[in-house]
């Protein structure tokens, strides 16, 4: 089942993002001699490196055997790295805390269950507004977006989007095929239903398929395990789907349009820029150097990109689990 929305743009006023300073690197996944190397995690994954909230010491000591710990561990914790992306979102929005309104946030791996990520963010900046959760995993910020368009004339002037996705916390890396995977970033946004924006998103899409939620699973105490092959299979096929569904919703076909997907592996993004004949120079990603960081991976690359969104169109593609999918056409 898929919804769809088509009728009024949400407005982007600013982006932001936050990478944790410290360097997951494929030399050191090789340090923990857990039967990979470089050649290895490039070939399967093309990640050169990730960062992560969590010391190095503590991964080599430890390999994340209990994820509890993992939180104590952590030198950043989830409201501050959401507060980090927010501050850099408002910034390039023009606004100030003051003006947000509401805020919405989301992530795979929370600090807590309660209160809301959101309401903990929101008081690291010093916003005393109403916030709560709103996720769907690897899906979250296309699903916020879908959202938010769909309240309209609801929701205040300026909503703040949060997704932080510290997800070094949950893998074991103690096997290799999920520590090669997962690097930890947050990104936010700073939307309007209201004020017009030179970044606009026209048309969004979510849509899920619950008999497959299996196939992802992160336990409340436990780590991140998935089915590779039919993960990646629905992802390549649903992400083309994806693509082709904003193609043609694109009012005007005469201008550039650069493709964005879900920062998981990239044989798969690859794959899907092939069935869609899309050029190299016309897939943007940062997956080589910040691996997959969940639902803020392919926010981040539009984040980091920010000053580039200018006449052209952008088809943004997301999957993840529950299994879930999510469509954006961004207009610059």
């Amino acid at each position: 089942m898929t919804s769809s929305r088509a009728d009024s743009s949400l407005h982007v006023h600013g982006l932001g993002h936050f990478h944790p300073e410290t360097v997951l690197d494929n030399a050191f996944l090789e340090s923990l001699d857990i039967g990979t190397n470089d050649a290895w995690i490039q070939s399967r994954t093309g990640i050169r490196s990730r960062r992560t909230v969590l010391p190095l010491d503590y991964i080599r000591a430890t390999r994340n055997a209990d994820v509890r710990a993992a939180r104590e561990a952590q030198l950043v914790s989830t409201a501050e790295t959401g507060r980090r992306a927010a501050l850099m979102a408002i910034e390039r929005a023009g606004i100030s805390v003051a003006d947000v309104g509401m805020v919405i946030a989301g992530t795979s791996c929370p600090d807590h269950t309660a209160p809301s990520e959101a309401a903990g963010i929101a008081d690291a900046l010093g916003a005393d507004v109403p916030a709560f959760d709103l996720a769907s995993a690897c899906t979250t910020f296309g699903l916020q977006c879908h959202h938010v368009r769909a309240l309209g004339d609801a929701v205040p002037d300026w909503v703040l989007l949060v997704v932080p996705e510290n997800m070094t916390r949950v893998v074991d890396f103690s096997d290799r095929s999920s520590a090669v995977l997962f690097g930890d970033a947050t990104i936010a946004a700073v939307v309007s239903t209201r004020h017009p924006a030179a970044v606009r998103i026209r048309s969004t899409t979510f849509g899920a398929r619950p008999s497959g939620a299996g196939e992802v699973r992160i336990p409340r105490v436990g780590h991140f395990t998935q089915h590779g092959a039919v993960v990646q299979k629905f992802a390549i096929k649903k992400m083309v789907e994806l693509v082709e569904g904003v193609r043609a919703t694109r009012p005007d076909t005469s201008r550039r349009l650069v493709y964005v997907g879900h920062q998981a592996n990239l044989v798969a993004l690859e794959s899907v820029a092939r069935r869609c004949a899309i050029e190299d120079a016309d897939h943007l990603r940062n997956i080589e150097e910040f691996g997959n960081t969940g639902a803020a991976g392919a926010p981040s690359v539009l984040s980091q990109r920010w000053g580039e969104l200018r006449d052209l169109d952008v088809a943004v593609a997301i999957v993840g689990a529950g299994l879930s999918w999510s469509s954006l056409l961004l207009s610059a």
